[in-house]
């Protein structure tokens, strides 16, 4: 899944980054209302966190502006503004959720997952095919009861492919939600990923990974 992080303060947004890195997340940033609002209408996001007092301009706007133009990719707000009013505000403009800082940043985890299981194809935080577990929570893999070890660029290619059985997800579509933006999109780096996650995982569940000649892939 891919994020976009929209915050001024570059501790808090180095912070965010990292920490969202290491959950197996994408994730890309940005330092101002305005650099945000183009990289949110620009990209395919999966969710978008963003601060609400930032130069150039305030992420009410950004969530106003980009609602007004038909992108309804999920916003959750993180602020110091902890009034009432502001959290209505903020809500009725049509963000997803409201976090006030200082905050836990597993809190901010646990609303992230949340808001991602709002998509009519998720239900619940653990993704299964047959005897194949992923749980987005710890970001573990079992089959069969039995744990699989896989780095977070695999982790994050099957937990795609499982939100996506059926269809088939481009080459551009992959790099769009497991990579962030300063990937070489010259490189084999899907490939090369791929071809490893299908080496761990048992035959019967590496065959389900299509590729489909000319389009793509299809987890079937």
């Amino acid at each position: 899944m891919k994020l976009l992080v929209v915050e001024d303060e570059p501790k808090l947004n180095k912070g965010l980054v990292l920490g969202l890195q290491a959950r197996g997340y994408a994730v890309d940033f940005a330092f101002d209302g305005v650099e945000g609002e183009n990289m949110a209408r620009g990209n395919d996001y999966d969710l978008v966190i963003l601060d609400v007092m930032m130069p150039l301009r305030d992420g009410f706007t950004v969530c106003q502006n980009l609602r007004t133009a038909g992108n309804n990719v999920p916003i959750l707000f993180l602020t110091a503004k902890d009034a009432i009013d502001a959290k209505v505000e903020g809500l009725n403009l049509g963000a997803d959720d409201y976090l006030v800082k200082p905050f836990s940043f597993e809190e901010l985890v646990a609303r992230i997952r949340t808001i991602l299981r709002r998509a009519p194809q998720v239900v619940s935080d653990v993704l299964t095919l047959g005897t194949l577990k992923l749980d987005t929570r710890s970001q573990t893999l079992t089959v069969d009861d039995k744990p699989i070890e896989l780095t977070l660029r695999e982790y994050g290619l099957l937990e795609y492919f499982l939100r996506n059985q059926g269809a088939v997800v481009t080459r551009e579509d992959i790099l769009t939600h497991v990579w962030d933006r300063f990937f070489d999109s010259f490189s084999n780096v899907v490939d090369v990923h791929l071809k490893n996650l299908r080496k761990k995982l048992p035959k019967a569940y590496a065959k389900r990974i299509q590729t489909v000649w000319g389009k793509g892939y299809r987890l079937v």
